[in-house]
């Protein structure tokens, strides 16, 4: 029997964020079952990159949270201290009934973070087809002086160029320093990989 879908290559093509935003708030009600089915491996991976660097009682903040699918990567992994926001409503009503997050709220698209954090996930968010490239900056503006953010970059993302192009600059500009990129496994059933970037604000 065929199963059905929202995974397809569309999914990774650039779209205005109101397109974005009515993606995932049809594709809320299914996005856990339908994940745990295809081999989702980016959120383990980067709690992993993030835990070399993250002392686990340090407050997270989850951006782009979703259904809260990273930060129950996070917990699993020693985190207690977590906040979270996303742009979809539908999916932070999921995300709040796991009861996870100490703080939880719907963000406006671009909107600065609301306070200055130690450490910052944002797993799968900026990457084709979902938060566009000058969100990087957005984050590296909202972590603390020697904050870690750790991201991943999907492989259409990297094919992509303008979401490098942005890291590189901040790179460049020694704003951020990289401590680890790692390339491995995303989505299983795709055959999809990621990279899982961790870096140190300036």
């Amino acid at each position: 029997m065929t199963r059905k879908t929202p995974i397809k290559p569309q999914l990774w093509t650039p779209r205005p964020v109101s397109e974005t935003i009515a993606v995932y708030r049809d594709w809320a009600g299914d996005y856990d079952a339908d994940l745990a089915t295809r081999g989702y491996h980016t959120p383990a991976r980067l709690v992993e990159g993030l835990a070399a660097h993250v002392a686990p009682e340090t407050t997270v903040l989850d951006f782009g949270c979703g259904t809260g699918l990273s930060g129950t990567a996070l917990l699993r992994r020693g985190f207690t201290h977590l906040h979270g926001t996303d742009v979809t409503p539908e999916m932070v009503e999921l995300a709040r009934a796991k009861v996870i997050y100490e703080e939880l709220w719907v963000s406006e698209p671009g909107a600065p973070m609301p306070r200055a954090y130690d450490a910052m996930v944002a797993v799968g968010v900026v990457s084709l087809g979902a938060a566009p490239p000058e969100t990087l900056s957005l984050l590296v503006d909202g972590l603390s002086p020697g904050g870690i953010l750790a991201l991943s970059f999907n492989d259409p993302t990297l094919e992509d160029g303008s979401y490098d192009a942005v890291l590189d600059r901040h790179l460049d500009r020694g704003e951020v320093a990289l401590l680890s990129r790692d390339h491995g496994p995303h989505l299983d059933d795709v055959g999809m990989g990621s990279d899982v970037i961790v870096l140190r604000r300036a």
